[in-house]
């Protein structure tokens, strides 16, 4: 395998939140890496998912959804989202039906002027009634300079395996960065901590999700069983009491569908404890941030 014959590359997936950026990415690369909910800014951090091939290896990354900041986390996560303009092979830019470029314009203008190829990629499309997708696709052709337009439908898997021959095309020749067993650049216990605030999304309402950050305190891997000791952060007291529910019946839900899903992440047996902890104000606070890993 030399320099001339192997390709290796970034492929940075960028855009709005619930466009399926996170479904898309799981998708391409096979496996559950990004949490998938139905609420907006599930993702809070860049994932970096990885393809390996003979001839090539693919990273992408998986970014924040573009917002306005409102707290700190948000310009956290927004500065995620200008990092992988800066080091990406290929942008996928992901839209859908529904959204336009409000609040984004610019990170479009930094993306148009990135000089980094755009594949612009449409998805939802199995939604699309009569001439939706020709004027959802005249409309950001207007605004995006892409080299190509890809509709899709990321919960079908239709259409997405363009999107690999198209990023191929576009990859330059170059050794792999990463190992070619390696699957992400992320350590076990951040999928852990990223399992269980997916069950938050899905079990809670309002702005608990929003809320809530995971940390991992203790991670222990035996032979046939991973010992897990979890702590669920809120940023009031109310909403603590909310997380566990009347009789611990709310926390003990959430574990029991977190261990599930993480013994088929894993491939092991899971022991699984949760705690809450209330850690006022944390989405505001640079320091308290930092703690949980938003530190770019």
């Amino acid at each position: 395998m030399t320099e001339q014959t192997h390709k290796a590359g970034f492929v940075n997936i960028i855009g709005k939140p619930n466009v399926g950026k996170s479904t898309l990415m799981n998708v391409l690369i096979g496996e559950r890496l990004s949490i998938i909910s139905s609420k907006a800014q599930t993702t809070r951090h860049r994932i970096m998912g990885i393809i390996n091939d003979d001839s090539y290896q693919i990273v992408f990354s998986d970014t924040p959804g573009m917002l306005k900041p409102k707290y700190e986390l948000h310009k956290n996560m927004m500065s995620f989202v200008h990092m992988s303009l800066e080091d990406a092979d290929v942008i996928l830019f992901v839209t859908d039906l529904f959204e336009t470029e409000e609040e984004i314009e610019d990170v479009i203008e930094k993306i148009n002027q990135s000089g980094v190829p755009v594949l612009l990629v449409i998805n939802k499309i199995d939604l699309s009634k009569e001439d939706q997708l020709n004027e959802v696709t005249a409309y950001w052709t207007q605004r995006i300079k892409a080299e190509t337009i890809i509709p899709i439908s990321a919960t079908e898997s239709f259409n997405t395996e363009r999107i690999l021959q198209e990023i191929l095309d576009r990859l330059p020749y170059h050794p792999p960065f990463y190992d070619k067993e390696e699957l992400t650049d992320k350590p076990e216990r951040f999928f852990a901590s990223e399992i269980i605030r997916e069950k938050i999304f899905l079990n809670y309402k309002k702005e608990i999700p929003y809320s809530t950050e995971v940390a991992i305190e203790d991670f222990y891997e035996e032979d046939k069983i991973i010992r897990i000791r979890a702590i669920i952060y809120v940023e009031r007291s109310s909403q603590k009491g909310i997380i566990i529910g009347e009789g611990g019946k709310a926390l003990k839900r959430i574990g029991i569908q977190a261990r599930e899903e993480m013994e088929k992440f894993f491939g092991k047996k899971i022991f699984l404890e949760t705690y809450v902890k209330v850690e006022e104000d944390w989405r505001k606070n640079k320091n308290k941030l930092k703690k949980f890993g938003y530190d770019q």
